[in-house]
C-alpha cells in the first residue's frame, strides 16, 4: 500500500488540516503527486469505492468532476473538499 499524501489550496474550512493523507494500492497514482486531476476509476481508489460506485457518483453529481475532451476527471480539490466535508459533519 502507498500513502498519497497532496496539500489543498484552502478549500477545507480553517480548522482542518493543512495536509490530507490518501492512500492508494496503485503506485502509478502515488507516484505524481503534483497532478491536479485523477480519472474516476483513480479518484474511486483513493476514496476506497468500487469503480462503478465512482462513476455512479459523478452521473448523480454528488462528485464533481469536469469533462476534458472525451475524458472525466475528478479535481483534487473536488477529493479533498469531499473528505473534508465529512469530517467538518462531526
Amino acid at each position: 500500500m502507498v500513502t498519497h499524501t497532496m496539500m489543498h489550496t484552502g478549500t477545507l474550512p480553517a480548522d482542518d488540516h493543512a495536509m490530507e493523507t490518501l492512500t492508494t494500492t496503485d503506485p502509478s497514482v502515488a507516484d505524481r503527486p503534483e497532478k491536479l486531476v485523477f480519472s474516476v476509476p483513480e479518484a474511486a481508489e483513493l476514496l476506497g469505492i468500487s469503480r462503478a460506485l465512482g462513476y455512479e457518483l459523478v452521473a448523480r453529481g454528488e462528485l464533481p468532476s469536469l469533462r476534458l475532451g472525451r475524458r472525466r476527471v475528478v479535481p483534487r480539490v473536488a477529493l479533498l473538499a469531499l473528505v473534508g466535508a465529512g469530517t467538518a459533519a462531526r
